[in-house]
């Protein structure tokens, strides 16, 4: 029981502990727009509006910001208190949903000093970090995760694979001060590891030694022809040789077609060029391996994670088509508590979400299908149509004949009872 009262003091202490900078999940309406900044550094920057989509899983939790106009960039950014990571974990959550099937545009949030000028803000401000999707065309399909490290911003080494479809989807990142960091997409690491080791900050550890150079009488060659080996006499066969089964045609004529030659074929009996089979050199001494020193211009640094006035959440974006949603932005220092404000909100309206989407794509095709049997039904009903027609035309040139037919066997009739047979009777 002693043991368990500590582990229950302990569990506390941590909660206690964790810190939510910053959470928005568009609960109150409008309100937002009193927390939100949109930038004047544009005068044709797209227009956001709050909305839950088309699909959802809660009409009211799922509101979020949406683009609302195609081919436009747009900016827009919040303020919290700022602070710094120093010595604890940076998590930034938030939840991205292209509804409107994205061909090509951003989905990322970037985090900002303290003293950005909010409504000056645009793309080539000063960040600390950028982080989230981006989707264009078939190529770019990815999570960016830069880092500003000296006034300089650094990309991830890695690929990471973004989510493509229309539904919602949770994007989580967790800077540590250990140096290392996690990516997460729907609360499920996609990446880890060190940032040392996965941008380049600094400088190489090692590099190769300048002074150090391959001896002359290294020999690296694996393989080395046979001195032994000699050409066999009867290798060397044209490649080549005039069909023999070829004759020349009877109607050649040589004064008009020129000497007669017969077509050329494969040689059965050709072999190629000849090379020395190969040996095993036993000179061979391995690949030479440039030699390695400490580079001088390395310099460890312990506080590459740091960022010292973190302020402002900012979207700072191109769209081509219109209509993602950003929602559930949350900034913490505590990773378990992310993964239970995820549960919360993304976690709880994740499945509804989708069986709505579901349930509305069997619809859309219920009614394709219906659409399309009605023209197939249009289409045979005009081919009936023309037949009938046809039927009708065919009906009448009988008619006609018929009619023809009686007149001139009239005229025949009357020619021989008066003896002038002038229609050929």
């Amino acid at each position: 029981m002693q043991v368990l009262g500590v582990i229950s003091v302990i569990l506390a202490v941590c909660c206690v502990n964790a810190t939510v900078y910053f959470r928005e999940e568009f609960l109150d309406g409008d309100e937002w727009k009193s927390r939100w900044v949109n930038s004047k550094h544009k005068s044709d920057y797209g227009e956001w509006k709050l909305t839950a989509g088309n699909f959802y899983g809660d009409a009211e939790k799922d509101k979020g910001l949406q683009t609302s106009q195609d081919a436009r960039f747009y900016a827009t950014s919040a303020r919290f208190e700022p602070f710094s990571n120093e010595g604890k974990s940076l998590v930034i959550q938030f939840t991205v949903k292209h509804e409107q099937k994205i061909d090509c545009g951003g989905g990322y949030v970037k985090v900002f000093p303290a003293d950005l000028d909010q409504a000056d803000m645009h793309g080539d401000s000063s960040y600390y970090i950028m982080f989230g999707p981006d989707i264009c065309g078939y190529s770019t399909k990815k999570v960016h995760v830069i880092f500003n490290y000296k006034g300089k911003n650094h990309l991830i080494k890695k690929e990471i694979k973004c989510k493509d479809d229309e539904l919602s989807h949770l994007y989580t990142l967790i800077l540590n001060p250990d140096q290392t960091y996690e990516v997460k997409i729907d609360n499920e690491k996609v990446e880890s590891g060190s940032l040392e080791d996965d941008w380049d900050f600094l400088p190489p550890k090692k590099i190769k030694d300048p002074e150090a150079k391959k001896p002359e009488d290294w020999d690296d060659r694996a393989k080395i022809d046979d001195a032994d080996d000699t050409k066999p006499e009867d290798w060397d066969k044209p490649e080549n040789i005039p069909d023999p089964d070829a004759k020349k045609p009877e109607d050649w004529d040589e004064d008009m077609d020129g000497e007669w030659e017969p077509p050329m074929i494969p040689n059965p009996e050709y072999k190629g060029e000849w090379k020395p089979k190969q040996i095993d050199n036993p000179n061979y001494k391995g690949p030479w391996v440039h030699p390695e020193i400490d580079n001088p211009e390395y310099s460890p640094d312990s506080n590459i994670y740091k960022f010292d006035n973190i302020g402002i959440l900012g979207l700072d974006l191109w769209q081509v088509k219109s209509g993602t949603i950003f929602d559930n932005f949350l900034i913490t220092d505590d990773v378990k508590e992310a993964e239970d404000i995820a549960k919360e909100t993304w976690g709880v309206t994740k499945e509804p979400e989708r069986k709505m989407k579901q349930e509305q794509d069997d619809l859309k095709r219920k009614e394709e299908e219906e659409k399309n049997k009605e023209q197939d039904t249009e289409a045979d009903d005009d081919e009936d149509e023309d037949a009938d027609e046809d039927e009708e035309e065919e009906d009448e040139e009988t008619k006609e004949d018929i009619e023809e037919a009686r007149v001139l066997w009239l005229l025949c009739i009357l020619s021989l009872r008066t003896g002038h047979n002038r229609v050929g009777c």
